[in-house]
């Protein structure tokens, strides 16, 4: 008998229950800063959550309102750029000219989001591409999986096995009192494996799913030569792309202003297009209804931490976590490091915020029983990262999946092997650090 997944928004109200049960037979408690400086753990009366419940949806939604509005306008944006019709025209005139050559364009985006993740942490910048490539791959054939795979995949393995992310590695580092972006040898060499695990997947994945019709047709019936409107247009977009590359890496350009960005992007194109003035605001209101399910997701899912945060149980579950720990050797305490970030990463899926949490307490302890520091580190990297491409609770990764427009039941059938392969790989690479110089 073929199991139904639920739908998203079941699942995501079972998760408030289940919390906000929690909350009533869970310890309450906080971590604190102390003299040194080393987080230090204090009992707190627990606050269980009743017709919280509700409120809390209220407070993921504000938490989350920057994503949620991001979404709305690309989503607007992006509708009205596919109203212009040049996107497509110019698709077909890409699949024309690639032929047989699929496989390496696929490849060629898959190891530039996975070097992007790796460098310069990215993560939120991949929603936006995520709307671009999807109806690439789309018209060469394949589904809206493959275009998730070879960008917000792709640049989840690079920021899981990161070597020059600093909100990952040199955050960590520093905390641990670790040169920044030490240990980057072995790091490179993680980044390469996984990436070259995600690529053969992909690869695999691609034979099996590929219709083989699109890419065919278009081959046989050479699409109409690109009028100058549709060329301005796709110019525009192109710009828009080195515009946000530049602003997220040199500007530190965030959430509002590649929302602007791509606002000002879509009624560009739309003057471009010969668009009036009324049929620019309704397509954009379409692309934002179009989207609106998708969006509230985001929302939705963040009342879950809510609901943790508020009862006073988040911390008392890392606590528990990180007493576990004691009386293990190398191999079972650097094991558990990584299934407890691993864990953790589903009640605060924020790097930065988990690992100020957490680095303090871990560095200690990885010298109490001879680990290495950088051990303990590349833990919370790949704790931190695979889980990311699973967790429901990552707004980046409902965002994402809202302009793919993949359900999230959808998509754990289908990654849910691949993620439990990188965790199991990550496991042996951790394990190999004990028998090395790292």
């Amino acid at each position: 008998m073929k199991v139904k997944i639920p739908h998203t928004y079941v699942i995501i109200a079972a998760l408030l229950v289940l919390c906000a049960s929690l909350t009533w037979v869970l310890p309450g408690g906080r971590y604190v800063s102390g003299a040194d400086g080393v987080p230090v753990y204090e009992s707190v009366p627990n606050a269980p959550q009743t017709w919280q419940l509700f409120s809390a949806i209220y407070h993921g939604f504000v938490k989350q309102a920057g994503i949620i509005v991001f979404i709305l306008v690309v989503g607007g944006a992006f509708w009205l750029l596919g109203a212009t019709g040049a996107v497509s025209a110019g698709i077909g005139q890409f699949i024309r000219r690639v032929g047989n050559h699929e496989k390496w364009v696929l490849a060629g985006i898959t190891l530039l989001f996975s070097l992007a993740g790796a460098v310069f942490g990215m993560s939120e910048e991949t929603i936006p591409f995520v709307g671009m490539v999807v109806p690439l791959v789309i018209s060469m054939g394949y589904d809206a999986f493959m275009g998730m795979l070879i960008v917000y995949a792709a640049a989840n393995v690079g920021f899981s096995t990161a070597f020059l992310n600093p909100f990952t590695v040199g955050i960590a580092q520093g905390m641990a009192d670790l040169p920044l972006f030490s240990g980057m040898g072995y790091r490179i060499f993680c980044w390469a494996l996984c990436t070259a695990v995600l690529l053969l997947f992909i690869l695999l994945y691609a034979r099996k799913s590929k219709t083989g019709s699109s890419a065919a047709a278009v081959s046989a019936s050479a699409p109409e030569p690109l009028t100058g409107r549709q060329k301005a247009i796709l110019a525009i977009l192109g710009i828009t792309v080195a515009v946000l590359v530049a602003g997220v890496t040199r500007w530190g350009w965030y959430l509002p202003e590649i929302t602007g960005l791509f606002l000002a992007m879509g009624i560009l194109c739309g003057i471009v297009a010969g668009f009036p003035a009324g049929r620019i605001a309704d397509e954009l209101l379409a692309g934002a209804k179009d989207i609106l399910s998708a969006a509230l997701v985001v929302g939705f899912a963040s009342g879950i931490i809510v609901i943790l945060q508020d009862g006073h149980v988040v911390d008392s579950i890392l606590h528990a976590m990180q007493k576990g720990l004691e009386g293990k050797g190398p191999v079972a305490s650097l094991s558990a490091m990584y299934g407890i970030q691993a864990v953790i990463n589903f009640l605060i899926p924020s790097a930065s915020a988990k690992a100020a949490i957490t680095i303090p307490i871990m560095a200690p302890f990885a010298d109490m029983v001879g680990v290495s520091r950088q051990a303990m580190v590349l833990a919370f990297q790949f704790g931190d990262g695979f889980t990311n491409m699973l967790t429901p609770t990552s707004g980046v990764l409902m965002a994402a999946l809202a302009m793919a427009r993949i359900p999230y039941p959808e998509w754990v059938k289908k990654i849910w092997k691949l993620v439990l392969g990188f965790l199991l790989l990550g496991l042996l690479l951790l394990t190999a650090t004990l028998l090395i110089d790292f």
